[in-house]
């Protein structure tokens, strides 16, 4: 049989024919009414007691209805394919999320196929003790058997159990009529209270055991890719197995516990239904446990192949790629059962000859807590879908809110932990380390998940509600607006900015085109294009924008005024320095507009990038507290990049008069300590000229601030001219205009 990759729904795929009844609703309530329906459904009765017990299967399906809904809900809200869970929860949260869960999930269901397994060949040595001695050799044929009929094609699985869900039907109203004719309500009175044989166990420790009765709607969604029509036969095969299975599971508890009494509950209950049988047909029930867990084996092994099929076909892990090849017409996951297979033999070669109760509990645990967190995820999905906001969720089941989503979401996180916390957190981290993963690749697929939308409803909420607040200078963040140009040609001028603004405030660049924006769309583009690639190439965070304007003073107004709206505004700008004559008059006049906006100026004269050296110095020249402030602040978002994590922060001031030289040292040493940065003061006593003192001590710094007055356009050129000369000799030269919206001792 020739291998094929995945093929898409469509009628054209025999995969996808079966419906709601024969692909969703038979392998759930079969893989639900499994192994702990007849191994141990008797012995948590006994332990929690018929009142604790049935507190347990109501918290236990309530986070599978709840769940069931959710996932009606976004099934019938999107185009389904294979994969189930995992291409709900990855179409929704997108790749990362749903790569991490598609293989817990696959875990879970790959786990589930031994744990059940295990509870067929239990029964067989129950039933026939001579056995005993073969339990490996029994359980690893079981194993081959349903492999066999799993690699005949889901057509045949699923026919196979049909045949299986009738012996289970008999078998079950054999041992719930026999519980009715042997209903003793004064047993019932005995068993409705607890009764804990030793310390080991305990309300939560029964659950764990207990839950995974309640996983079955996985095996069910887990064929999405074969079904006709996953929008009508996700929901009404997923919500009538659960509430199904609710009824079995009530009915017994209330009709054994008031038919056997404790111990029998507790060590021989399966043994007392052959016993009860009506019309002592005790063979019905053994038929039925063998029924039961063959049925919720090769439903997990129908489920698990196609899971991690569908994560492989998406191309999210490369290790998972051959896995997504299938085969014959109907794109079997032939590739994905061997690995299932694998890893079947080696559990069981792992539980150990004939005792299997520590192996069953141990495993029972593993499948609760990746079901919970699979179950959480969906939950959260189906939040994200509603909460968003986004006009595409439209979903036709109807009976659904994402308050209920956010219930069962949170309702599954609670119960992990409650159940085991050390293990929940183990779980939690191995699922949180693959997202990480998984998020550090560049991934290549895109889904169109909902994240976008809820992002989007969100950013406009707390856009809204800052707005509404005051402004305080000590919320005061840099928001640049820097007028880059080409960031290629100005790659200095850019870092600084991204040193200053990139991780505590945000930065955006701006490019200006001047000339007619009907002839230069198409360099515009080409623009957008070179700046987003270069954020990329070297891996900087912010954003870009590219102004086509019919001159720069129209550019650089536009930009200004329009960029943002709201509280994100820009509250500082950055140019960089022009030496150009020419340019003097036009240089002022935009320095002029970014002051009658009220906005901060930057100037940054760039040297280059610093080199790296033992001793690296930022100083900074005070001269007032308006741009002191500013420059202090600034040079302490230098520091903590790790590129100036070394650096240390000079503090100079200018003083005339030595009488006051300790004074105003002592008068800097307070305003640091309030400042809270770290840095060495200087005060220098000279009547020199300050361009002369700049010279001879900061030549040999890696940068330097100043503060500065805009010129008048009258003074343009005087303005251009002097600070030429000042520059020419020095580093990196950051002069800063503030407007004194930031305050050093907020």
């Amino acid at each position: 049989m020739g291998e094929n990759t995945r093929k898409p729904p469509g009628p054209g795929n025999a995969r996808n024919s079966l419906g709601a009844f024969g692909g969703v609703f038979t392998p759930s309530i079969l893989t639900i009414l499994g192994v702990i329906l007849f191994m141990r459904a008797g012995f948590v009765i006994g332990q929690a007691g018929i009142f604790q017990i049935l507190l347990i299967l109501c918290l236990s399906h309530a986070i599978t209805l709840l769940t069931a809904i959710s996932v009606s809900a976004v099934s019938t809200n999107t185009p389904v394919s294979a994969g189930g869970a995992y291409f709900l929860i990855s179409r929704a949260l997108g790749p990362e999320f749903g790569g991490a869960i598609g293989l817990a999930l696959f875990c879970s269901q790959a786990i589930s196929v031994p744990f059940y397994i295990l509870g067929f060949t239990e029964s067989m040595i129950r039933t026939f003790p001579v056995l005993a001695v073969h339990f490996r050799t029994i359980a690893l044929i079981t194993t081959f058997f349903l492999f066999i009929i799993t690699r005949a094609g889901a057509r045949w699985a699923v026919r196979a159990q049909y045949l299986i869900m009738t012996i289970l039907v008999l078998s079950i109203l054999a041992f719930l009529g026999g519980a009715l004719v042997h209903f003793d309500s004064s047993l019932f009175s005995k068993n409705f209270g607890p009764g804990y044989t030793n310390n080991t166990y305990g309300f939560w420790k029964v659950f764990v055991i207990y839950f995974p009765a309640v996983t079955g709607i996985m095996a069910g969604i887990s064929m999405s890719g074969d079904l006709k029509n996953p929008a009508r036969a996700i929901p009404a095969g997923t919500l009538g197995a659960v509430l199904t299975g609710f009824v079995v599971y009530g009915l017994q508890i209330i009709l054994c516990g008031g038919a056997q009494s404790r111990e029998e509950l507790i060590y021989s209950s399966f043994e007392t239904l052959c016993n009860q049988a009506l019309f002592n047909a005790g063979f019905l029930v053994v038929a039925g446990v063998f029924a039961a867990t063959l049925s919720s084996a090769l439903g997990s092994f129908m489920g698990a192949p196609r899971v991690i099929q569908a994560v492989a076909g998406d191309r999210l892990i490369p290790l998972l790629h051959p896995f997504e090849k299938g085969a014959g017409r109907a794109n079997e996951p032939v590739r994905a059962l061997w690995l299932t297979l694998g890893l079947t033999i080696t559990t069981i070669l792992w539980a150990g000859n004939g005792n299997t109760g520590q192996a069953f509990n141990i495993l029972a645990g593993v499948v609760s807590m990746f079901f919970l967190y699979t179950y959480a995820m969906i939950n959260v999905a189906a939040f994200v879908e509603s909460f968003a906001g986004n006009p595409s969720f439209r979903p036709g089941f109807k009976y659904y809110h994402w308050l209920q989503a956010l219930i069962g979401a949170a309702g599954c996180a609670v119960t992990a932990f409650l159940i085991h916390p050390l293990t929940a957190v183990f779980a939690a981290a191995i699922i949180s380390a693959m997202v990480i993963l998984l998020r550090r690749r560049t991934l290549q697929v895109r889904f169109g998940d909902a994240r976008w939308g809820f992002f989007y409803s969100r950013l406009k909420a707390n856009l809204l509600q800052l707005s509404m607040m005051p402004v305080h200078p000590k919320n005061w963040r840099p928001a640049v607006l820097v007028f880059s140009g080409n960031p290629n040609t100005r790659f200095a001028l850019v870092q600084y900015a991204l040193w200053i603004g990139e991780d505590r405030g945000m930065v955006t660049l701006v490019r200006i085109l001047p000339g007619n924006i009907q002839y230069l769309m198409e360099k515009r583009e080409t623009a957008l294009t070179q700046l987003k690639k270069f954020f990329e190439d070297n891996g900087f965070i912010g954003f870009s924008t590219v102004m086509v304007l019919p001159d720069l003073d129209q550019g650089i107004c536009a930009a200004l005024q329009a960029h943002p709206p709201g509280p994100l505004k820009p509250n500082t700008v950055i140019f960089g320095w022009s030496s150009d004559p020419a340019r003097a008059h036009s240089f002022a006049r935009h320095m002029g507009f970014v002051r009658s906006m009220g906005m901060n100026l930057v100037i940054i004269n760039d040297k280059g990038l610093p080199q790296v050296q033992d001793k690296c110095f930022i100083d900074i020249w005070w001269r007032a507290r308006k741009n002191g402030s500013l420059m202090v602040i600034l040079a302490h978002l230098l520091t903590l990049n790790r590129q100036w994590a070394d650096a240390t922060i000079r503090l100079f001031r200018i003083i005339h008069d030595p009488a006051w030289e300790q004074t105003a040292k002592q008068a800097m040493e307070a305003l640091l300590r309030k400042a809270r940065v770290k840095a060495e003061i200087r005060v220098i006593v000279s009547t020199a000229p300050f361009e002369k003192i700049l010279k001879s001590i900061s030549t040999e710094s890696s940068v330097v601030l100043i503060g500065f007055n805009v010129p008048e356009q009258s003074k343009a050129a005087e303005f251009q001219a002097r600070y030429t000369r000042t520059l020419a000799p020095l580093p990196t030269l950051i002069m800063v205009s503030s407007i004194g919206d930031c305050d050093l001792f907020a």
